[in-house]
Formats: C-alpha cells, structure tokens, sequence
C-alpha cells in the first residue's frame, strides 16, 4: 500500500520518515517532490567496466541552467536528505519532467528500508534540454512493508553524502554464494 500525502506528513511529525529541508508545499497527495542539487557528473571513462573503480568529472550546474546531452548518462543528485525506518521509499520523475524526454532514474528508482542519504539521478535526455539547479525534479513515495524485514545496512550506498558513481565492482571481490 503506498502512503497518502497525510500519511507521509505524519511520518515526517513521528520520524519514520525524514526529508530534510521539508517543506509541506512540495507534499502531493502520495509523494513528496525532491530537488536537484547544483552539481551533475559524467564518468571520464569512455568504456565502462563492471569490474573497474570508476572515475566522475563533477561540475556546477550554473544559473543559467546546463544543457543535457542527448544519449549520454549524468548523475546527479537530490538537494534533499531522507531517511526511511519502516517503509520502502520510491523514486519516480515527475510527469512534467518526463514529458520533456528527461529520464531522472534509469533503472534505479527503488530503494530500501532504512535508507539514509541522498538519491543518486541516473539522468538520461532524449533530446538537448536545460535544467536547472532546484528543479522539483523527481518523487518519492512510500509502501507500507509487510513481516519481518532487516533495515538496509549497505557499505556501498548508505550514509552517503553526496551522489555516487556505481560501486558494482566491489560486488566482484564478494567471495561466490553458496546456493540454499
């Protein structure tokens, strides 16, 4: 079940929830709008391995606003901290954003229970398009969990503090599964 906008206000008044800044204009009737922080990223390696540390050139985003590219991957990342104890939050665009061909999570737009940090924006342009610094960007919404769960507890991505190139090659040095 996905929380209403008054449920996420009262998850926010009890802290099962934390947005920070919260501000109650940008809570809609079940998800609250997110902002996109002034610094974007592109990985300096034309090829990308799975198995390699990857490496980000970071620039600002000026106020003048940055033109996209078409077919090339940015990250970015929300202006908003959050925090989730006991629901799972989302993270989709926001229509307006998305019927200007701007992808704002490519496939990354579920998150964990017990997440803390900021939402890393895997950002995808159809087309040539300026964005801007504190666009209401994307949303996040909330499911209730049902049964017992584990909070989420990754050494990749919890806690971050800033946006993240993909961490994917510390999942090769894991030693193999064993299969139940």
């Amino acid at each position: 079940m996905i929380l209403s906008g008054k449920a996420i206000l009262d998850g926010v008044k009890n802290k099962k929830i934390v947005i920070d800044p919260f501000y109650p204009d940008r809570l809609g009737p079940n998800s609250y709008n997110l902002t996109l922080h002034d610094e974007l990223a592109v990985y300096e390696q034309e090829m990308l391995d799975m198995k390699e540390p990857l490496s980000l050139r970071r620039f600002k985003i000026p106020a003048e606003g940055f033109v996209l590219e078409p077919n090339k991957l940015y990250l970015g990342r929300t202006a908003e901290y959050t925090e989730t104890r006991g629901y799972v939050p989302m993270l989709e665009g926001r229509s307006s954003v998305g019927r200007l061909g701007l992808s704002v999570h490519i496939t990354a737009g579920f998150g964990d229970v017990g997440f803390r940090g900021y939402w890393t924006l895997e950002i995808f342009a159809l087309q040539p398009i300026r964005v801007y610094a504190g666009v209401e960007i994307c949303q996040v919404f909330y499911h209730e969990i049902a049964g017992d769960y584990t909070e989420y507890n990754s050494k990749k991505y919890q806690d971050n503090r800033d946006l993240q190139p993909s961490l994917i090659h510390q999942d090769f040095l894991k030693p193999v599964p064993t299969p139940l």
